[in-house]
């Protein structure tokens, strides 16, 4: 580990500085929109636009790098990031914001391609897994402290939107001051979705069902606490409770992953994580015990992500797995989209209950499809290794993970 950090210092502390400047914006926004007056409906849009726009960043990256390269693609896109940051509290309309957001996505994802590819080509086949966990966890690290950040500022003011923006440009220099050549960037083979589906049922529906709570979960937290009448220390508390959540169980999930069926595993953690949300829609806790709701949240979804990253790769074979990747994540994505605007529907249709119940419903949903997949297929005898990811992460990290363990040949 000490030798991924020694060559890939400088692309981690970029990343970590990108994801502080995104978690600060991404709740603040929420607790703006709410002061602004703007309404539970037009705040969940405002929310999905970023997944919008972050899934369309993610089909058109790879033909702007082809045919720029990626510093240029890598500095425009970061450039156009610290402007629209700027640009929130000058412009106080819910459509300006949603297509701002919409912007805010592209950017992102092109980014976290980019510096992806970056971190491939830095690492060697030995460390690439090393550097590959390291990336994820500078992600959630990035996220965690934003949300320590966010408790110090006003959410009124401009500063909390200035922060994120210097925070952002400040991120482009050890990535662009790094003395590693510009990767390359080569075609993955297309994996159409019929032939996905075919793979793993389990895996398709999951990652559109855990788009959609990861999305509504962080997106419409700071909403949430606003309705809730939170201080903006207490909703930047509970954001960052769902990262430490995720950060503290990916790894004793993952090691129960690779010694039992990883479909048992996702049934149980989404069936907890559908109890642990009923509770918290029908009980008034206490915010020490809101905190504890968070962690359990956090705990469940980034897991259960990675989780069924590494069933479909379990009926993978090795050249398949990065088109495959390409196609999970845009399933993914695809559900993050409607998240917010669910959520942020039935908030407005029963109140703030509605958030922790929409959750429910989804990990519910998961349960029960796990339980029926369990009964149509049987158990593999050697599955591949788990590595914990991020829901941040782009294809081209989740097929680099692929294709660390993946099995030589494997029957679909």
């Amino acid at each position: 580990m000490l030798k991924v950090l020694a060559h890939s210092w400088p692309l981690l502390l970029g990343v970590m500085l990108l994801m502080v400047g995104n978690g600060v914006q991404g709740t603040l926004l929420g607790v703006r929109g709410a002061l602004e007056g703007f309404s539970t409906l037009q705040l969940s849009i405002v929310m999905s636009s970023y997944f919008a726009g972050f899934l369309l960043g993610s089909q058109v990256t790879p033909a702007m790098i082809r045919r720029v390269g990626h510093v240029r693609v890598f500095s425009a896109l970061g450039s156009l990031i610290s402007a629209v940051l700027i640009l929130y509290p000058l412009v106080l309309d819910w459509t300006a914001w949603s297509v701002m957001r919409v912007l805010i996505g592209f950017c992102f994802s092109g980014i976290y391609i980019t510096a992806e590819s970056w971190l491939n080509n830095t690492a060697s086949n030995e460390t690439r897994g090393q550097a590959l966990s390291a990336y994820m966890i500078v992600q959630m690290l990035g996220i965690i402290v934003s949300q320590g950040l966010l408790a110090l500022g006003d959410p009124g003011g401009f500063g909390l939107f200035i922060i994120p923006s210097v925070l952002v440009s400040l991120a482009f220099m050890p990535l662009l001051l790094a003395d590693t050549p510009a990767p390359t960037f080569d075609d993955v083979k297309r994996f159409g979705f019929a032939r996905l589906w075919a793979t793993s049922p389990l895996g398709c529906v999951g990652m559109l069902l855990t788009g959609g709570i990861f999305s509504a979960m962080f997106g419409m937290a700071s909403v949430w606490g606003a309705m809730s009448a939170l201080t903006l220390t207490q909703i930047a508390a509970y954001g960052g409770a769902l990262y430490v959540g995720g950060l503290v169980l990916q790894y004793p999930v993952g090691w129960a992953s690779d010694r039992m069926d990883r479909r048992k595993l996702i049934m149980g953690l989404s069936l907890t994580g559908a109890v642990v949300m009923v509770v918290a829609t029908i009980v008034p806790l206490p915010f020490v015990l809101i905190l504890i709701v968070a962690l359990i949240l956090g705990g469940m979804i980034n897991p259960l992500y990675s989780l069924l990253i590494a069933l479909t790769n379990d009926y993978l074979v090795k050249e398949d797995m990065p088109g495959a990747s390409a196609g999970m994540i845009f399933l993914n994505g695809f559900g993050a989209i409607f998240g917010p605007l669910a959520s942020g529907w039935l908030m407005g249709l029963i109140g703030k209950g509605g958030y922790f119940l929409f959750l429910g419903m989804l990990f519910l949903a998961l349960g029960l499809y796990s339980a029926w997949r369990i009964s149509r297929r049987p158990t593999l005898p050697r599955p591949s290794h788990f590595t914990g990811l991020s829901p941040n992460a782009s294809s081209l990290a989740v097929g680099a993970v692929m294709t660390q363990e993946g099995p030589k040949s494997r029957a679909g």
